[in-house]
């Protein structure tokens, strides 16, 4: 039987081959989520569950999930970035059941996941919701507007992840613009908050299992797993080229 851990181990090696293939960045930010979003789909959500991306950019960790799953085949991962792909580099909705929305500008996953959460609420739909965000994108406003309504109607069928690890498109989060302690701030919404290590598979799952919904904030690493990509803020854009592929695909194996 395969073992989550090796699950992930191998959608690890997927998603560098994808991109590496396509020249394409974003491969940072899509480590230091892939643990969870494998979790979360192999280990935790049911069929009548909804999973929302908030940081879109990370579509390729979703894909590569979703490939795992068998939702997607090889060939489609092939078309990555490309032209008329339904993969491109921030999720395009519709043409999938587990991609319901578009999140290509940041912010606005959660206020969509929210809305969702709300009209299972109202029409006693079953079914949980869980949002992915980064600890970057709560630097935006529509966030905290997101999360003053989510604790207004106290939606306990929607559980909101954050991938905390600490880099943004500008630099450190601290730096840009400083939210820190994050955890503390969300809590002040009077909403469950709980900490996890977001490259745990068993800890992200017992955190979920503990904390039927509200916020748990992921502690992770920007490219995890990758010596020269951990906590370096230009793998949130830079593509492979062949000697880092084959370095990167030698530490993993």
């Amino acid at each position: 039987m395969t073992t989550i851990e090796q699950k992930i181990h191998a959608a690890k090696k997927r998603l560098l081959e994808m991109h590496f293939h396509s020249k394409v960045g974003h491969i940072g930010g899509n480590l230091s989520c892939l643990d969870a979003l494998m979790t979360l789909h192999h280990e935790v959500m049911r069929p009548e569950d909804t999973f929302i991306l908030s940081k879109g950019h990370s579509a390729g960790a979703l894909y590569i999930t979703l490939w795992s799953l068998g939702k997607i085949k090889d060939n489609d991962l092939k078309t990555f970035h490309g032209e008329n792909t339904w993969l491109s580099g921030h999720p395009v909705p519709g043409w999938m059941p587990e991609i319901p929305v578009a999140t290509g500008s940041l912010g606005h996953g959660l206020s969509v996941a929210v809305g969702i959460a709300l009209g299972r609420q109202l029409t006693q739909t079953p079914g949980h919701v869980y949002c992915l965000t980064s600890d970057g994108e709560w630097q935006e406003g529509s966030m905290w507007e997101a999360l003053i309504f989510y604790a207004h109607r106290q939606l306990s069928n929607m559980t909101i992840l954050v991938d905390c690890n600490r880099l943004q498109g500008f630099g450190n989060t601290t730096d840009t613009a400083s939210m820190a302690d994050l955890a503390k701030k969300l809590a002040a919404f009077n909403v469950p908050v709980t900490e996890a290590n977001g490259q745990n598979p068993k800890a992200i799952v017992e955190a979920i299992k503990q904390q039927k919904h509200g916020i748990i904030v992921l502690n992770t690493t920007k490219g995890a797993g990758i010596s020269f990509m951990e906590n370096k803020m230009e793998w949130h854009y830079l593509p492979l080229n062949e000697q880092q592929f084959h370095q990167a695909m030698a530490e993993l194996t």
